[in-house]
C-alpha cells in the first residue's frame, strides 16, 4: 500500500494533514482495490467478483458517478 499511495510514501509532506482525509483516501484506495483492480492471482476478476459481492468490473468513472449521486 505504501508504494502506491503518495501518503504512505517516507517522504516530508506526504502525509495527511488531517485525519478525516487520511480516512477518506483509505476508504477510496480499499474500494478500487477490491472493485476496480483485476488480481492475476484470482484469475483477472476482482477480490470483490471473487467473493460474489459483484458481478461486474467496476470502473474509476463507475466510483465518480457513485459519489456524485450519494
Amino acid at each position: 500500500m505504501r508504494t502506491q499511495m503518495r501518503r504512505f510514501t517516507r517522504l516530508t509532506n506526504a502525509f495527511s494533514t488531517k485525519w478525516e482525509n487520511h480516512v477518506h483516501l483509505v476508504a477510496l484506495y480499499t474500494a478500487c482495490y477490491n472493485f476496480v483492480k483485476q488480481h492475476k492471482s484470482l484469475g483477472g476478476i476482482t477480490p470483490a467478483m471473487a467473493a460474489n459481492v459483484t458481478m461486474r468490473l467496476w470502473s474509476i468513472e463507475d466510483f465518480v458517478t457513485l459519489v456524485e449521486n450519494g
